[in-house]
């Protein structure tokens, strides 16, 4: 996709003027890293507050009085007794129990559930929404009309509480309307980075002078992809398209704790999504291969693609992502392995370049998470 064909966010002149180098990214021309560079952007982030662009992400209102119960029929999550105030992590499945994307869901009371998916998957993922419980609830993208700004790290409860004083209050995974700038934005206590920070919807008008508003603040710099990527590999987090998609289950990924209990096969309203089946029985039966972390026993970073084999030489997985921490202090993988080689401590090797590249099977997340609970 050339250039010319890129989408851009409300925020696109903001990162020119700011230096941005941009690249390409879910057909959006997106910031890989500012002019501080990916090493010292990650460090501030974990440090003090970074700003991220997120506007690319699709954010969509589902309402009505069955949308709760609606939506439970395309995700293996609890949205019915989701408090009001709250978010949860969610997965569309395929009839096959694959994963056809991660997202957020919102419950703004009143019958009013708001999503945030991927940016890569957001026009699928509305038909979807429409095609399956369009006659059930109103499904309203807001593509167009708001951005969303995340700002991560410890001092980011400090710096938004300077505009808005009681989302100090707010713990993780909390949702709510707040008032910054004069202007109503969604908050959330949550992000992608396994720092504490927020998540901020705001209208695209009112992105920029957002942004810029935050920035001013001393502890706050603009953060891009790159550092982006390198705080949520050590926070064990999947993206999707590389650590699992539509031929990837949520079991294979790892993520049986995102299927809420009542949901499950015990549970009082289980399956009822596409897949539960299968899903069921990978849960009651285990499943050939998981998605683990890996630490590389050498300097060299081991890759996305990168071949996993045992003492024998025989391919026993592959890398889904990978590169290094700056946090951590060396290189860090996420892999799926046949299952006879997930217990922790395993030694397997990755196939750099034709060279062997030693790894330990790895306890997630690398670096502990930070998120505020209260």
């Amino acid at each position: 996709m050339s250039t010319e064909q890129l989408l851009t966010t409300p925020l696109h002149a903001l990162h020119i003027e700011l230096g941005a180098r941009m690249v390409p990214f879910a057909g959006y021309d997106m910031p890989v890293q500012y002019p501080l560079g990916v090493m010292k952007e990650h460090q501030h982030t974990r440090d003090h507050a970074g700003l991220f662009d997120v506007s690319h992400m699709g954010q969509i209102r589902v309402t009505g009085a069955n949308a709760a119960k609606a939506l439970e029929t395309l995700v293996p999550v609890d949205i019915i007794d989701l408090p009001v105030g709250m978010q949860r992590y969610a997965m569309f499945t395929n009839e096959a129990g694959g994963i056809l994307d991660d997202l957020m869901v919102a419950n703004l009371g009143n019958d009013e559930l708001f999503l945030v998916v991927n940016a890569a998957c957001k026009d699928q993922d509305l038909a979807h929404l429409r095609k399956h419980i369009g006659e059930q609830c109103s499904i309203e993208p807001l593509f167009e009309e708001r951005a969303l700004l995340a700002l991560q790290g410890p001092a980011a409860v400090t710096v938004l509480a300077r505009l808005a004083p009681e989302v100090a209050k707010m713990t993780f995974m909390q949702f709510t309307r707040v008032q910054l700038l004069g202007v109503e934005c969604f908050v959330s206590r949550s992000g992608y980075t396994g720092e504490d920070g927020f998540e901020i919807s705001v209208p695209a008008g009112h992105a920029e002078a957002l942004a810029r508003a935050l920035l001013a603040e001393p502890e706050v710099a603009a953060i891009g992809l790159g550092a982006r990527d390198s705080l949520r590999l050590e926070a064990g987090l999947c993206l999707y398209g590389h650590d699992m998609n539509t031929e990837t289950t949520p079991i294979e990924a790892s993520l049986l704790w995102a299927i809420s209990k009542p949901r499950r096969a015990d549970g009082a309203r289980a399956g009822g999504f596409p897949g539960a089946e299968s899903i069921f029985a990978q849960q009651q039966g285990g499943v050939s291969r998981k998605r683990v972390g890996l630490l590389p026993q050498e300097r060299t970073p081991v890759r996305e693609g990168a071949e996993i084999v045992n003492e024998a030489g025989e391919i026993i997985g592959s890398v889904c992502s990978g590169g290094f921490g700056p946090t951590l202090g060396g290189p860090l993988a996420m892999g799926y392995l046949d299952t006879a080689y997930v217990t922790l401590d395993t030694p397997v090797w990755a196939i750099v370049r034709g060279k062997k590249v030693p790894m330990l099977v790895s306890k997630m997340p690398f670096v502990p998470q930070r998120y505020y609970r209260g």
